[in-house]
């Protein structure tokens, strides 16, 4: 255990015990007055936000206390263990990339991360879900698919044609050792260079978008970083005496490291596959084809696939033993498949191996870098959940065991054909539901304790709107079904303790959100205000300071974090409340895809509105305690009026918000919702540093309602950098 890690374990466990006290206290106190009398309905709502705030802190602490455990006992496997699977017969692992008209820059990246991924015979495929009408931007997404196998394809050739004529100079007795050490030594130093080729390409073709800070740290962590480690390779060959054993391992390994196949799939071009407009239906349909033979037939409503021998086929889907599925927005480092897979093969029962994503650095901007910091403080709480076996897939980047998703396989009826589905999508958060589907059945999800994924962080608000809603969206519906789970192993303290750091994951965003409304609206009484809530949630934000500074943030940071915690409470209470609705009227609710592109997304004007009417509501409450004279009640309402106002000058940008909301007015009042409008050049906000127009999500083209949730109004003149002066405004409502 490093000393580091010693400090930590001890704030942790000094920060439970104060928990554990302030909560003791606050049972005595609370007892008192219900069982003596005296209470008040104060008193029941003070102790019903009470709590659930002391729960919340209390499963925050532990899973870091679990974090901080696992990360003493974790001993990665050295490269030598790793390495033995190119010596072997490896599992096949296929690499799934769902995309949906993604920037080219953004899916180039994160192609190519999967085919650098060192893995032997692994497959990479872009399962591309534009509209089938959407010419340009399917033909962006081939274009990127062609050009990286063409970039492949020559070193790939070379390598595999060296491992050919070392078996055949070993076969004959020609291969001499000092010979084949040295000629290993060449290939690993051209290896190098040819990294370090590609990486001043992408650096020179990505500093000038708008996605340069996530380009360059692909550039540094994945392309530089490789041709650091081949460079190394090299030395070391030179340096040493070598085995035939060595040798042979050595050239298989080559051959491998650029051998990734790359293709393409659309799932949309046939008419019996699902067309369901959510990303668990993009890979369940190919997930569906693994391993058949398939004969395409053109009938009058369109082209139909048909399973049929081999030697009929004219579409073959090899199988997999493992999938990989990856964002579009995301990249994994070169041994992420390395390790995750030597994980699975040492536990059979696991079916999800990750890495929980974290946040590109250096982000250019204040909201995504402190949206940034909400998801790198997650990514601690997931690895600490790990400890008490109730870890959650997160469906960004995954490991998948097959056999595992097809135990819980179903099947349902679209347009008239029967189509499987291996991730459940009766809610938006098909990773979380599908969890449970897996422990249900017995299967386990790992997370893996390093940071070995990265994924980009929604750049402004508007995008950011649509990303969290959809986060928040669905847990009160799966809720019974870890009832259901815990139920049935209720008399086991380990399931127990199982359940309830499941269950604060799927409550969190409907009871924290509530929580925090109240908290800011109800008049509570000195005794709570002053002592029982600055008590409950000191230990808290004191071990969420050190987190950041952990993840490589400041402490300044934790006050942007609460400002943008608040900014984001109307839309998280959207995401409860179409839980609600879809419990209620059994519809579901449509996926909303975080929009990637180089342009703002404009804030609906709900949203805006609702925070600028807290912000002054607690203004009000201030200035009304200080005319009573209750000067110790303007405190709280003081302080969160000042993180309001920041955060709404900060992370939306007030002119920004004005410029919404009359375009929604003017759009509205024409009678339309899909107007093309430009409007007058607006300076741009501190919460938009770099981004200086505003565009559909999704980028290019039209958005149909089938595929966004929320109405949208284009903006005229396309051709517009993303680094423009004049923004052209986009409004959705919801």
């Amino acid at each position: 255990m490093n000393l580091k890690n010693s400090r930590e374990l001890k704030r942790t466990r000094i920060a439970i015990v104060a928990t554990l006290a302030v909560a003791a206290a606050a049972s005595v106190y609370y007892s008192v007055i219900f069982l003596w009398g005296g209470s008040s309905a104060n008193d029941a709502i003070s102790f019903l936000v009470t709590a659930p705030l002391i729960y919340g802190n209390l499963i925050y602490q532990t899973a870091r206390l679990g974090a901080l455990k696992r990360a003493n006992l974790h001993c990665p496997a050295q490269r030598l263990e790793l390495e033995r699977i190119y010596d072997e017969s490896a599992p096949a692992l296929t690499i799934l990339i769902p995309s949906f008209k993604e920037q080219p820059q953004i899916l180039r990246q994160t192609v190519l991360s999967a085919a650098l991924a060192e893995y032997p015979g692994r497959r990479v495929v872009v399962l591309i879900d534009d509209p089938v009408d959407d010419h340009a931007s399917r033909a962006a997404s081939w274009r990127v698919i062609h050009e990286l196998n063409r970039t492949l394809a020559e070193p790939a050739r070379r390598f595999a044609a060296e491992l050919e004529a070392y078996g055949k100079r070993r076969a004959s007795g020609k291969a001499e050792l000092g010979g084949e050490q040295r000629r290993l030594a060449r290939l690993y130093s051209e290896l190098g260079d040819w990294f370090e080729a590609l990486a001043l390409e992408f650096g020179s073709s990505g500093n000038d978008d708008c996605f340069a800070h996530s380009n360059a740290f692909f550039v540094d962590r994945v392309l530089r970083a490789s041709a650091d480690a081949h460079r190394a390779r090299a030395a070391e060959l030179r340096s040493g005496p070598i085995t035939s054993k060595v040798i042979a391992h050595e050239y298989a390994r080559l051959a491998a490291l650029l051998s990734a196949e790359i293709s393409g799939f659309e799932r949309k071009t046939y008419i019996n596959l699902s067309h369901a407009p959510n990303k668990a239906m993009n890979l369940n349909a190919y997930i569906g084809l693994l391993g058949g033979s398939f004969r395409r037939i053109d009938g009058p409503n369109g082209t139909m696939l048909a399973k049929c021998t081999r030697e009929n086929a004219n579409l073959y889907v090899p199988g997999a033993q493992f999938l990989l599925t990856l964002d579009a927005d995301s990249i994994i480092m070169p041994d992420y498949g390395l390790r995750l897979m030597h994980a699975m093969v040492g536990d059979d029962r696991i079916a999800v191996a990750q890495t929980p994503y974290s946040a590109f650095p250096d982000a250019p901007t204040l909201l995504e870098r402190t949206a940034g910091a909400t998801t790198d403080i997650q990514y601690i709480a997931h690895q600490g959940s790990t400890y008490y076996d109730a870890a959650y897939w997160v469906g960004a980047n995954a490991l998948l065991r097959v056999s595992a998703l097809r135990d819980i396989r179903t099947y349902t009826k679209e347009r008239g054909h029967v189509v499987p589905v291996f991730i459940q999508d009766r809610t938006v958060i098909e990773d979380t539901g599908s969890t449970i589907d897996l422990i249900r059945k017995g299967w386990k999800v790992h997370n893996y304790p390093d940071r070995l994924a990265y994924s980009a962080t929604p750049p402004d608000f508007g995008a950011l709107v649509i990303q969290r809603r959809r986060w928040s969206n669905g847990g009160l519906l799966i809720l019974p079904d870890l009832i259901r789970f815990w139920h049935t192993g209720w008399r086991n303290r380990g399931r127990t303790i199982e359940a309830l750091v499941r269950l604060h994951y799927l409550i969190s965003p409907a009871a924290g959100s509530i929580g925090v409304l109240t908290l800011l609206l109800y008049p509570f009484d000195f005794t709570f205000s002053v002592i029982w809530l600055p008590l409950a949630a000191a230990p808290y934000y004191f071990l969420y300071g050190h987190d950041l500074i952990r993840s490589g943030y400041r402490w300044v940071d934790l006050l942007g974090v609460y400002a943008l915690n608040l900014l984001l409470l109307p839309v998280n209470l959207a995401g409860v409340l179409l839980s609600i609705r879809q419990a209620m009227s059994g519809a579901k609710a449509p996926f909303g895809r975080t929009p990637k592109v180089a342009n703002r997304i404009a804030v609906p004007p709900l949203y805006s509105g609702f925070n600028v009417l807290l912000c002054m509501i607690m203004v009000l409450g201030v200035v009304y305690a200080i005319v009573s004279g209750n000067y110790a009640r303007a405190l709280f309402p003081l302080f969160n009026g000042v993180f309001y106002a920041y955060g709404l000058v900060a992370f939306i940008g007030l002119r920004q918000s004005w410029a919404d909301a009359l375009l929604t007015v003017r759009q509205r009042s024409r009678g339309t919702r899909d107007l093309a409008v430009l409007v007058p050049q607006l300076p741009v906000g501190r919460g938009d540093i770099d981004r200086r127009r505003v565009a559909r999500p999704g980028g290019s083209g039209r958005v149909s309602d089938t595929d966004w949730p929320l109405q949208h109004q284009g903006v005229a003149n396309s051709d517009e950098s993303c680094c423009d002066r004049r923004d052209a405004l986009l409004t959705h409502s919801l």
